[in-house]
């Protein structure tokens, strides 16, 4: 699968462009993750925002709030960024529901998950780009390489987040590969774990049998619970999740259907 797009951003002395970090779909090299959260070395990640001073004589470092697994090409991070600044947060959740405020708080920061090596190398030096572009305003962005099937554990504490993003999962349409989709019954304990409380999980996709498929496994874990249409409405991020993403637009172009289901963390069983 090749990504020849003109999308362009401009360096100090290069330009980024998705031309330029082609990777076949599916082609997964070695990569290391942390053995625990407290080991990863968010720095590398978000230096400028853990920098500031606001943060430099806290003693608890902000943690990471929002996580896209499977970012892609950043679109959704970087409309996060925009909706979401380092110093202002505009919802919070509150007994189970989604409410609008206005109030000072500069602890989100946003991260992708992305497998692709060279993918997600693009990403993050679109995130750099951005940086250099508009200094202050991308700063709390930036993609990881890894395989959260397996380790978002090793990067994530427990009810840490409070979005959990899914966009345009890879449908896996053979039966036998149907092991390899992102949401399993194995793995909706962990995406829990990481979840606090009120958090929410976003799925989108335009496949059908993908869309019921998800949404039988998830509603079958007792931990979640689907998020009315009311709330939605009241949800900021929904009107993001399909056009702020290269596949949304492509299914838009096309005049597809699209799925989108959200799920609100609950107190599981005791």
């Amino acid at each position: 699968m090749c990504y020849r797009s003109r999308v362009s951003l401009s360096l100090t002395f290069q330009k980024v462009t998705l031309a330029s970090y082609y990777h076949r779909a599916n082609v997964h090299e070695i990569y290391c993750s942390p053995i625990k959260p407290q080991e990863y070395k968010w720095e590398r990640e978000y230096r400028e925002f853990l920098s500031a001073s606001i943060h430099a004589n806290s003693a608890e470092k902000p943690l990471v709030q929002f996580a896209d697994v499977g970012c892609g090409f950043g679109g959704l991070l970087i409309r996060l960024a925009q909706l979401f600044p380092r110093n202002l947060v505009v919802v919070y959740f509150r007994r189970f529901t989604l409410k609008q405020s206005t109030v000072f708080f500069s602890r989100t920061l946003n991260l992708g998950f992305e497998i692709r090596d060279k993918v997600s190398q693009f990403v993050r030096r679109r995130c750099l780009a951005l940086r250099q572009e508009q200094p202050g305003r991308y700063d709390n962005i930036s993609c990881v390489r890894s395989n959260t099937m397996k380790n978002l554990a090793n990067f994530m504490r427990k009810g840490q987040l409070t979005k959990l993003f899914f966009l345009f999962p890879d449908p896996h349409f053979k039966v036998a590969n149907h092991r390899r989709r992102i949401i399993q019954s194995s793995l909706l304990a962990e995406f829990a774990y990481t979840l606090a409380i009120g958090g929410r999980v976003y799925t989108v996709t335009d496949v059908a049998e993908l869309a019921s498929w998800m949404t039988a496994k998830i509603n079958s874990q007792p931990c979640f619970e689907r998020v009315s249409t009311e709330d939605l409405e009241e949800d900021p991020v929904v009107p993001l999740l399909i056009s702020s993403t290269e596949e949304g637009r492509k299914v838009e172009r096309n005049h597809g259907c699209t799925f989108v289901f959200v799920f609100r963390r609950i107190e599981g069983p005791k």
